[in-house]
């Protein structure tokens, strides 16, 4: 695995587990989200991680 994508995986998983506590994320602009959008935003987060472990697999 190359270092930057080791940092990638490293960034996803700290935004992922802030999604999944609910902290608001970025700056105060960000706070007042639809939870519809949070959703959809952690099932992204979601996907990302599963693209960035695929990779580390090849």
């Amino acid at each position: 695995m190359s270092e930057s994508m080791g940092e990638l995986e490293v960034e996803v998983v700290a935004e992922l587990r802030a999604a999944e506590a609910g902290q608001p994320t970025g700056g105060p602009e960000e706070w007042l989200v639809d939870p519809e959008d949070a959703e959809r935003d952690e099932v992204a987060l979601r996907s990302l991680l599963g693209a960035v472990k695929a990779m580390e697999d090849d």
